[in-house]
């Protein structure tokens, strides 16, 4: 694991290299001795000289003290920046303990999905969860989230906007969202919250319904639990929602599948050398008609899911086309606390496809949100 640069770290280096040559050559030349270090390791770090250059230029000018670390940390933000992938970037140690949270699905703050769009910067609440601070305070799925505190919200700064948004129990925070043209601000008490990725029912004649609002660590232990709820009801058939999912954790998403697809390709992966991982399915399929509702919103591993079960023929989709988020993120965690995320590979669905910026067709189109519903239900007793 690769440690992150600063100027310390890098006079470091150097001093130590030249107090190492001085120690072996000090009795032969005396104190006098000036130290050359390999011309390699020059030009390693002779890069970062630009760097220290506008550090001390800022400390020394700018209109007000800055704290180091904040300079350390923007530097270290702008070198994934540099990659042009949206999807990439540094964590503060406070960032980074909000990203580790998120993947439990527990953890304080107001109860609330989002999803952030890379291509125009806005980021939209995908659900308000009903037993959240943040619905009974007002929110709701579809608000466009302006203001956290007096932090501006876009996709550059979901992130911190997050970490605010969390903040300690039984403290406020000032949420506005934009709503049909007007701005509305909510004073919202943060509280423990569980995500509910998993939720379903039992629908007429005996057609099941499984919603699944992201992919957390407890997600495949929930789902086989509502899905073995439903098999006890006698169930026919299948419908799972993943509309606004926007994804979480692919092997957590790969579980799910596990269950239903029977023996087959989930997923694979590919990295720059063209390396592939291909993820596989053996458990017993699940049998029944399965219909997918998906939308705009749904996206990366909601989008595997749906890939998975489309490409094995174990079912098929209903809704609008998918979001187009066909490339996976690794999560590194630094021995500071900080840590980053950086797109490692792209996957491709069961049949070779990538849908990056493309997303996934449905099997059957509706745009109509109220009627997606019930032209699952009618696909499932009259096949169309």
């Amino acid at each position: 694991m690769k440690s992150k640069f600063n100027k310390k770290t890098i006079i470091t280096v150097i001093l130590t290299v030249i107090i190492t040559v001085a120690a072996t050559l000090v009795g032969e030349v005396g104190l006098g001795l000036v130290a050359v270090i390999p011309k390699s390791d020059y030009n390693k770090y002779q890069k970062f000289n630009k760097l220290i250059a506008m550090e001390e230029m800022i400390k020394k000018t700018y209109y007000k003290d800055v704290k180091e670390q904040d300079l350390i940390d923007g530097a270290m933000k702008g070198l994934f920046m540099g990659t042009g992938d949206l999807y990439s970037g540094y964590f503060t140690e406070e960032e980074m303990q909000s990203v580790m949270d998120s993947s439990t699905g527990s953890f304080v703050g107001i109860g609330v999905t989002i999803l952030s769009n890379p291509e125009n910067g806005v980021v939209t609440i995908a659900k308000a969860w009903e037993t959240g601070p943040a619905y009974k305070a007002g929110i709701r799925a579809g608000d466009i989230l302006y203001k956290v505190d007096n932090l501006n919200v876009t996709y550059d700064t979901v992130d911190k906007a997050v970490s605010i948004m969390k903040g300690e129990k039984d403290t406020y925070v000032n949420v506005s969202v934009k709503r049909d043209g007007q701005i509305k601000t909510f004073k919202i008490k943060r509280a423990e919250v569980s995500e509910p990725s998993v939720s379903g029912k039992m629908l007429e004649n005996k057609i099941g319904y499984i919603e699944l609002s992201t992919f957390v660590e407890k997600t495949p232990e929930d789902f086989n639990k509502e899905l073995n709820k439903l098999k006890k009801q006698h169930m026919k058939a299948l419908i799972i929602d993943l509309r606004d999912n926007g994804g979480g954790l692919v092997d957590k998403c790969c579980e799910v599948a596990d269950t239903l697809i029977g023996e087959g390709t989930i997923v694979y992966t590919q990295d720059r050398d063209g390396n592939k991982e291909t993820q596989k399915s053996d458990a017993k399929k699940l049998g029944l008609p399965i219909v997918l509702l998906t939308n705009g919103n749904t996206a990366s591993s909601a989008e595997i899911l749906t890939g998975a079960i489309l490409g094995n023929k174990a079912g098929i989709s209903v809704g609008t086309k998918t979001f187009g988020k066909g490339i996976v993120q690794s999560v590194i965690s630094l021995k500071d606390g900080s840590g980053y995320k950086l797109t490692t590979e792209q996957y491709f669905t069961p049949d070779g496809k990538t849908i990056h910026k493309k997303g996934i067709k449905p099997t059957i189109e509706e745009k109509d949100t109220e009627k997606q519903l019930q032209r699952a239900i009618d696909y499932i007793e009259n096949g169309k």
